[in-house]
């Protein structure tokens, strides 16, 4: 296993008194364009914050405990934190996975990547890469995950069919990605399952299990990427109707 995947360079000035970002640039190929791909025919949710909720009470149901565990994450994996926002996940993650193991922090708001750079430069987190990614492509290297988690922010993403379609490369065999979200409307910042189950299938994803999370926490949906050759050309990608609330 890679102790670090090097998805973006991030260049934090160690010398300053409080660092700053020199540049974000890729090293991931771009995927597929928007374009070749369906609207979504429901509401996109706006990013409006880095984070759901504070941390405490996030960690008073525990939150990231419960993802790991029913994903089966272990020390020496490689795991995105896509929608990274504040990092929440990414600075529990880190400390999961080990030296042996990398965190992908991603997200599409390039001043939320700079100020999590600063919080692992400051927590000495040394297993965590960035990647700036776009609405419809993540931008992750080829065969570099063994899990993904999308937490409250499948919602957010604007072309979810491109995104999806441009994500499973990243993903090795065996891999799996968590969708945490909430029942309720995407226009109110959750995602009905079965909209979520329909839109994951359209690309070819198939659904492992779901899960209820304590408290306030909604859903964890669990999936498997589609086998490269079963993934369906973006032309024949069909985007879901009407799927409860919207």
């Amino acid at each position: 296993m890679i102790a670090l995947v090097r998805v973006v360079t991030l260049l934090v000035g160690l010398g300053a008194s409080c660092g700053h970002a020199a540049d974000i640039g890729y090293l991931a190929p771009p995927g597929v364009p928007a374009k070749e791909f369906p609207a979504p025919q429901r509401p996109v949710a706006q990013i409006v914050s880095p984070g759901r909720a504070s941390e405490e009470h996030r960690d008073s149901l525990n939150e990231a405990g419960e993802i790991a565990r029913l994903l089966e994450l272990k020390p020496g994996m490689t795991v995105a934190d896509i929608g990274a926002g504040s990092g929440y996940h990414t600075v529990r993650l880190s400390r999961l996975v080990g030296p042996t193991g990398a965190v992908i922090a991603q997200d599409v708001t390039r001043k939320y990547l700079i100020a999590l750079a600063r919080r692992t430069q400051r927590l000495r987190l040394t297993n965590v890469t960035f990647a700036l990614g776009k609405p419809h492509d993540p931008r992750l290297p080829a065969s570099s995950l063994d899990a993904a988690i999308l937490v409250h922010m499948y919602h957010e993403v604007a072309q979810p069919y491109a995104f999806l379609y441009n994500l499973a490369p990243a993903l090795r065999p065996g891999a799996r990605i968590g969708i945490v979200d909430l029942e309720r409307p995407t226009s109110e910042h959750g995602t009905p399952i079965g909209l979520l189950r329909c839109e994951l299938t359209a690309v070819g994803y198939r659904e492992v299990a779901t899960h209820q999370l304590a408290g306030d926490g909604g859903y964890l949906a669990v999936f498997s990427p589609p086998e490269p050759g079963d993934r369906k050309a973006p032309r024949d990608v069909v985007a879901c109707g009407r799927v409860g609330p919207r």
